[in-house]
This record gives C-alpha cells, structure tokens and sequence, in this order.
C-alpha cells in the first residue's frame, strides 16, 4: 500500500514509558520501568515483552498511560489475508481504550510487510489512537517506514539486542528471552525418553477419585513441583473429564502461578501425544494467570496436537485473542471453601 500525501510525518519517539509486564504478577518483584527515547529502545524492547525475538510478525506495544497491552500476529502470506491481521490487533486496542501505540513488523521488504504496516497504521489513526512510530526489523537492522526520516533510516540501521541496556535490565529483572518462538515451543516439548516411561505407566493407571487431583495439585506446588511417574499417569487419566481437570485449575490464584506453570510444564515435556491436552490446556491456563501470554500460546498448541477440539485449550485461546487482563480472574473464579482448595 502507498502512502498517501496525507500520511502524516514520522515523528521522534518520544521519552514515552514502556511497561515490561502487563500486568505485574504479585509473585514477581517489579520490574523496571522503562522508557524508550530512540527506534533502538523500541526494538530492543519487544523481545522483551514478548519473551522471545519474532520473525514473520506484526507486533503492537501500547505505551504512555494506556501502556501494558503487547501484542503479535504472524504476518500472512498472501496479501488479501493482512485485514484478518490489522482486526485481530485492533480489537483489543479498541476493547481496552488504548490510546498510544508503537509498531514494529519483522520481515524482509515485502509486499505483505508493506501492506500490514500501513493498513495496520491507517486503521488505527481512524480509531484515534496515536501511532508514534512504525518500525521494520529484519537481519539485526531496523528501518523505518512512516515519511520524515533520514535517508539512512530507510536504508537499514543495524542494531545488536545483546549490547542494549533493556536487555541487560532484563536480565537484572529475572525475564527470560529466547530467540525465537521455536525455542521457546521446545521447552515444552515432548522428551521422548519420560514420555515413554509415563506412556508405559497409563494403561494401568486409574482415574483420581474427586477432590483427589486437587489435593495432589497443591502438595506438588508447595513441593518439588514435579508429579512422580505413577502420579503423572494418573493425572493423564484423570484430566480428560471435565469436572476432575476442573480440580487442577479453578482454585488457582495469581499468587501460585509460576509453580503451576513450573508443574505443567514438567508433566507436558513427560506426556506422549495422546495425553497431553489436558495437561497442556492447564499449562496454557496458568501462563496466562502468570502474564506469559507466549508461553500460554505454545501451550495451546501442545494441547491442539491431542486434541483439536480441547474445551479448555479454547477458552485459553479466547482469554488470549481478547487481551484480558490476568488480574480479572480473582472475580471471575468459581467459589472456594474457606481453605483455598477446590471446594469439594
């Protein structure tokens, strides 16, 4: 798409605060807030909030007040697919009032890339939202796209992740960033080795009694966060019935998410195919809870690969799709006894 004459002039980023985490998880400590002065700050920023470094990707990072929503889309192939791109990252800008954003879309010089970029921008100027700046990366190079930078901006600026001060604060701050969405699928892959060990222990294992998952969930996250082989084939076993898989999720607070998605993805890596989308979809659930909406993604997929049509996985899918925010689940989880377990 070209721009027209009334595309208005690329401004400077201005100081505008970056917010690392959206929202800040109580079992964190806070982290450090940001703020982005030049299109190398942008860059260097979204890995970090994303947890991993995109390619082929569309990225939406609000900033200023509205900061917090990030978002990724992967770029279509064909250019006629780029409005299913610039709706599914305009919804929940427009569900949540963003009012501030940055853009920044990982490609080479393409006709899809270009198409995005501006769709994408034009979109959002028509819902009143200020785009301070549309950014293209490819091979450790940004380039700018919005008229009014210098020439050499157009040309390819390189830039090193490793050597940036977000990424050494990221560090500081205990975020993990891998350097790609692959890398960061295979550590939840499957390890064929206890796969085949859990495989061997289902057809003898028996469905948990109720209230039994759930009382086991909860020594396993005040423990080693690590279900025995005997217990994990039994889980497998267990969570393909709604009402008991119920067990291992509802009562999660956003207090005891970073050792449920230590747990699940512990039993995710050491279940086979066929039992794994249970498993996964609470994963995916508790890295939402946790505000790792990468993680909770390829925790969706794990289970789609048992199971395509996983209620739970869905549910996951939707929660992510629309935005909403982790901090909304207090009101939204069922009732619990007075303990904090699952009521019975």
């Amino acid at each position: 798409m070209t721009p027209t004459p009334s595309t208005p002039e690329q401004r400077p980023v201005p100081p505008v605060p970056l917010h690392p985490l959206h929202p800040p998880h109580p079992d964190r400590p806070p982290a450090t807030r940001l703020r982005a002065r030049t299109p190398e700050d942008l860059v260097a920023f979204v890995p970090l909030a994303l947890g991993f470094v995109p390619e082929r990707s569309v990225v939406l990072v609000s900033v200023g007040a509205s900061g917090g929503l990030h978002a990724r889309v992967d770029l279509p192939h064909d250019p006629d697919d780029v409005d299913d791109v610039v709706e599914a990252l305009v919804r929940p800008v427009r569900r949540h009032r963003v009012r501030e954003v940055v853009l920044v879309v990982y490609d080479d010089d393409t006709t899809v890339a270009d198409e995005a970029a501006w769709a994408l921008h034009e979109e959002l100027v028509a819902e009143g939202v200020t785009v301070h700046q549309v950014l293209r990366v490819h091979d450790s190079h940004w380039f700018a796209v919005l008229p009014g930078a210098p020439l050499d901006a157009y040309q390819g600026v390189p830039f090193t992740l490793a050597d940036h001060r977000f990424t050494a604060q990221g560090v500081l701050d205990g975020r993990v960033t891998h350097p790609s969405r692959e890398a960061l699928r295979a550590t939840i892959a499957p390890d064929p080795h206890e796969a085949a060990l859990t495989a061997a222990r289902v057809p003898h294992a028996v469905a948990l009694a109720p209230g039994a998952l759930g009382a086991l969930c909860h020594r396993r996250l005040a423990g080693n966060r690590s279900f025995s082989t005997d217990e994990l084939a039994a889980v497998a076993v267990s969570v393909t019935s709604g009402p008991l898989r119920d067990e291992a999720w509802v009562w999660l607070s956003r207090e005891r998410a970073r050792a449920a998605v230590d747990l699940w993805s512990d039993a995710v890596r050491r279940l086979p195919v066929e039992h794994v989308a249970g498993p996964a979809a609470v994963l995916g659930f508790a890295a939402w809870l946790l505000g790792d909406g990468a993680l909770a993604w390829c925790a969706v997929d794990r289970s789609r690969e048992g199971r395509p049509d996983h209620s739970l996985a869905g549910l996951v899918a939707q929660l992510l799709e629309g935005a909403v925010d982790p901090a909304t689940w207090e009101g939204l989880r069922p009732a619990l006894d007075g303990s904090g377990d699952p009521a019975a």
